[in-house]
């Protein structure tokens, strides 16, 4: 700690927070700079960092946003700070978040130290098994509409460290700035994209969702990630309520939950049969619905549970049509596997966890992919798909640890 600053702000704290910045990667904001760039110079740009922060004139440059096509045709607003900036938020970010997480609540499960999406789709799938009614919320433009007065009052029940508050409110107000060149200068809203963004979002809904349904609706339990949550209901009576109460209470906090999007499900099974409109719900990549399970004695029976949702399918099929292995015809096999394995790895970990059979569709299409490849790599298969097929069975059948995805298929 530099006793001549009048923060305290040390140069270690500035380089653990670069180099957590450097794991994540990310893209070039406003300035063009990229990750790389920072570090050809990065000694002297991380001085100049730190000499900002720990002497107050650390002002952030302006956020450049970007639109993320979404799977229904819209697109999701991101704003990218500058690496630079990205740096200065983690290490906020380092200082504030482990006293946060002493008060965040157990079913809290996004953006946080040893907690998963999965671990949220798991819970959410025993509680659907023990209470009949759900309501899964969805709040309009939640990252662009929080209100920064509520936030920093938040905020200040946490930290005392003048600083922390100071550059916080700099972020929050720093402009954005569109592809056309328009400028806003935000007065609600943090960035979906700045390092820091996921944690005050935490922040904001612990006092707006958690800690109320905790004081007010202590036998309704949920799971809330980031903004997507689930609340778990004994009748449709409770439900209903419920759902006004949440209205009411989002209205408060200066945000609105959607009109159609936020709905009630009745988690219909074997023993739940009453008729109702609403019986299935998406969570995280997963659609909760009614399905046949079969149980220990081998019996099938009427289960609602989760599986890869058609989202999550159609978004992983363009992510395989994006490699355009058929206009690659001099790349070799091992030359695929090696580019896909890790990815295919992760949609295995992530969507196989539960019904893993939803996720065989995927896997097919990855292969019909590879006979695409090889009808334009080999001249005797090309316009003889079942040759081709025939073709990658035999390599199958020789090495069927090649892709990921080959061996957990031959087990079935």
């Amino acid at each position: 700690m530099d006793k001549t600053k009048p923060l305290p702000i040390s140069k270690r704290q500035v380089w653990e927070a670069y180099k957590r910045v450097r794991a994540n990667k990310g893209g070039a904001g406003i300035d063009g700079q990229t990750v790389a760039d920072f570090e050809a110079n990065l000694a002297n740009n991380l001085y100049k960092l730190w000499n900002r922060l720990a002497s107050g004139s650390y002002h952030p440059s302006p956020v450049k946003r970007v639109e993320i096509p979404k799977d229904n045709g819209t697109t999701r607003p991101l704003g990218i700070p500058t690496v630079v900036d990205r740096v200065a938020q983690m290490v906020v970010k380092m200082k504030l978040e482990p006293h946060l997480e002493a008060h965040f609540h157990p079913d809290s499960y996004g953006y946080r130290p040893h907690k998963s999406a999965l671990e949220a789709v798991g819970v959410a799938r025993q509680r659907c098994w023990r209470k009949d009614w759900a309501i899964s919320l969805d709040i309009k433009g939640f990252f662009d509409h929080i209100d920064h007065s509520l936030l920093m009052r938040a905020l200040r029940k946490h930290t005392q460290e003048n600083w922390v508050l100071l550059y916080i409110e700099r972020w929050l107000k720093a402009p954005i700035v569109f592809k056309d060149g328009s400028i806003i200068h935000p007065e609600e809203g943090t960035p979906q994209g700045g390092v820091i963004s996921p944690l005050l979002a935490n922040l904001f809904l612990h006092y707006t969702f958690d800690l109320w349904m905790q004081r007010t609706k202590p036998s309704i339990p949920f799971e809330r990630y980031a903004d997507d949550i689930v609340c778990h209901c004994q009748s449709e009576s409770e439900v209903i309520a419920l759902k006004t109460e949440l209205n009411n209470r989002f209205e408060q906090c200066k945000l609105t939950l959607h009109p159609t999007k936020t709905k009630i499900i009745y988690c219909k099974d074997e023993d739940r049969t009453k008729d109702y409109p609403e019986t299935a719900f998406d969570f995280l990549g997963y659609t909760f619905r009614t399905r046949l399970s079969k149980n220990r004695h081998g019996k099938y029976f009427a289960n609602f549970t989760p599986a890869m949702s058609n989202k999550a399918s159609k978004r992983v099929r363009d992510e395989v049509k994006q490699l355009k292995w058929n206009l690659r015809p001099s790349d070799s096999l091992e030359d695929l596997a090696n580019e896909c394995n890790a990815k295919i790895r992760g949609w295995i970990t992530y969507y196989g966890r539960y019904c893993y059979s939803s996720m065989y569709n995927i896997l097919q299409y990855i292969d019909y992919r590879l006979m695409l490849w090889a009808s334009h790599k080999f001249k005797r298969l090309r316009g003889k798909p079942r040759k081709a097929k025939a073709w990658l069975n035999e390599v199958r059948e020789r090495d069927r640890y090649l892709f990921v995805h080959w061996e957990r298929m031959s087990r079935g």
